[in-house]
């Protein structure tokens, strides 16, 4: 079975709110069977990565960048996934409260150097946190779970 590692960072709710949508999209039956670890970024591990298939980044925009928490998941894991995880599908999801494009730039300069392969379309919900933004985010998390599962990535 496919593991799809999801790892996030929330400090006031609104990144939490969007992951459980995720959570719900990849747990839907239509996605297939795919095993899940949820892991908060500070504390998920380079095992977490190398184990994975899959991974679903979620951050809220701090300060025009990405949360602490989740630069410091990428400094613990980058040298040790560095050579072993090209090619890694991943989706990434964004509670914004200004644009979301600083958060969005600095994740994707990482994954560049990981060599990661984006999968889906950044999710970046801004404003006001509605419907829409929480159904894209289960379309996200359904659509790397079914990828998963169906062998597409």
């Amino acid at each position: 079975m496919k593991r799809l590692l999801v790892v996030y960072h929330s400090a006031s709710g609104g990144t939490r709110q969007l992951l459980e949508a995720v959570l719900e999209g990849a747990r839907d039956p239509e996605a297939g069977e795919v095993d899940i670890l949820v892991r908060p970024a500070l504390s998920a591990t380079a095992e977490d990565v190398l184990t994975a298939d899959g991974l679903l980044l979620g951050t809220p925009e701090n300060f025009g960048y990405m949360s602490g928490g989740l630069k410091d998941f990428f400094d613990r894991i980058y040298n040790p996934c560095l050579e072993h995880t090209a090619g890694l599908p991943f989706g990434l999801f964004i509670r914004a409260g200004n644009d979301g494009r600083g958060a969005e730039q600095a994740v994707q300069r990482i994954v560049t150097g990981l060599r990661w392969r984006q999968v889906a379309p950044v999710l970046i919900a801004r404003g006001p946190l509605e419907d829409t933004a929480l159904h894209e985010a289960r379309e996200l998390g359904l659509s790397l779970a079914a990828g998963l599962a169906g062998g597409i990535f």
